[in-house]
């Protein structure tokens, strides 16, 4: 029972924690504080269980010795916690890069909004063939224009999603390469037949040398699978092999949502970025309403939040917050009532998640985590 207490106990300790921290680091962000993390790097719980019993003569017995038993017993708990701070210059690395592209496809196959992850994460839409504002849309609501196309071009990805026609799989490439028959030897045939398709050409006496290799990954409304070598090759040679924190999309016609047909890629934030992204909406830059184009088909009922992440800011603790943090003496919290809750909750659950992307492991202390003495 002690154990089962304990362990609980101190999870939600910690967890509460590191979820304080994320908020009064968005707070910081917004105040242009400098961000910092602490975390606890070990818990060392000792329990100490005393009984004793005995017997002792009745002070109220009538003629004759009358013994009464006495028992008695004592729990304690001794519990060392060791708190460092998270710092340095791995983590300083890991906080100011942005996110590569498979943590954000790793995410949507666990079911997260592609709207939401994609508000969050991404910091811009680059829309390929398009020449107005050079074809990149800022997810900033300063920049009215470039927010309105980004939030609707999320939309329409959304849209898709809601309806299981989104992918978000590597584009399966095959590199090819001619070689001389005469540069390759019998041991050398061998080990080429291992990693490599190989086609001799009697025509010109060479070996034609096929490989799978996995491209950048693609989202798209059909299947990557049904696309020919040569459209996976114009394909890559439209988004690039791709920088590793930059993912491409292409939505084509003929296909789900396809009235709207659209390529380009979003470039994706760090952590850093996204706390001062979420820190803008307590200020000035506060989101607002931007309506689907009116090409992309239905979406789901609240879906299209004015807000990424929206928070309450007050005098007193907010009674119905999950926990709220105190900075200067206003009271903070994210917003977990009303018929947007559960998009909130799913925003900070999606923040948290990121977190723990980004921190590096915490040097632990060498005790026993939980020790208990009977």
């Amino acid at each position: 029972m002690a154990l089962n207490r304990a362990v609980l106990a101190y999870d939600e300790a910690v967890t509460d924690a590191v979820s304080q921290q994320l908020l009064i680091n968005i707070v910081r962000a917004h105040h242009r504080q400098p961000i910092h993390f602490t975390g606890v790097s070990n818990i060392a719980a000792t329990f100490n269980f005393q009984a004793n019993a005995g017997a002792t003569p009745s002070p109220g017995g009538l003629a004759g010795a009358v013994i009464s038993p006495v028992f008695g017993g004592s729990v304690s708990e001794s519990p060392t916690i060791s708190i460092v701070p998270i710092e340095g210059e791995e983590f300083t690395k890991r906080l100011l890069t942005p996110f590569p592209q498979n943590k954000l496809t790793l995410l949507l196959r666990q079911r997260f909004d592609v709207d939401l992850l994609l508000r969050m994460m991404a910091q811009e839409v680059r829309l390929l063939g398009m020449e107005q504002h050079n074809g990149v849309y800022r997810n900033s609501p300063a920049d009215e224009a470039g927010y309105e196309m980004f939030r609707r071009v999320v939309l329409h990805l959304s849209s898709i999603q809601d309806h299981n026609q989104l992918y978000a799989e590597p584009l399966a490439l095959i590199n090819t390469w001619n070689i001389p028959a005469s540069a390759i030897t019998a041991d050398g045939f061998q080990a080429l037949q291992k990693e490599f398709i190989v086609h001799y050409n009697p025509k010109d006496n060479t070996y034609t040398l096929r490989k799978h290799i996995a491209g950048p990954i693609l989202i798209t409304n059909y299947d990557p699978n049904i696309l020919s070598d040569e459209e996976r090759e114009t394909l890559r040679q439209q988004v690039g092999d791709g920088n590793s924190s930059d993912i491409a999309f292409d939505i084509r016609a003929g296909h789900y949502a396809g009235e709207w047909p659209m390529s380009g890629v979003f470039r994706l934030r760090s952590f850093h970025s996204i706390l001062g992204f979420l820190g803008k909406a307590l200020g000035d830059e506060l989101g607002y309403h931007v309506e689907k184009d009116p090409r992309t088909p239905s979406i789901l009922n609240n879906e299209n939040p004015d807000l990424t992440m929206e928070f309450v800011v007050a005098d007193t603790p907010p009674p119905d917050a999950d926990f709220s943090i105190r900075w200067n003496g206003r009271f903070y919290a994210v917003k977990t009532t009303g018929p947007l809750a559960r998009w909130n909750r799913d925003a900070f659950q999606l923040l948290f998640l990121l977190f723990q992307m980004t921190v590096t492991d915490i040097p632990r202390v060498g005790v026993p985590s939980i020790t208990i003495a009977k």
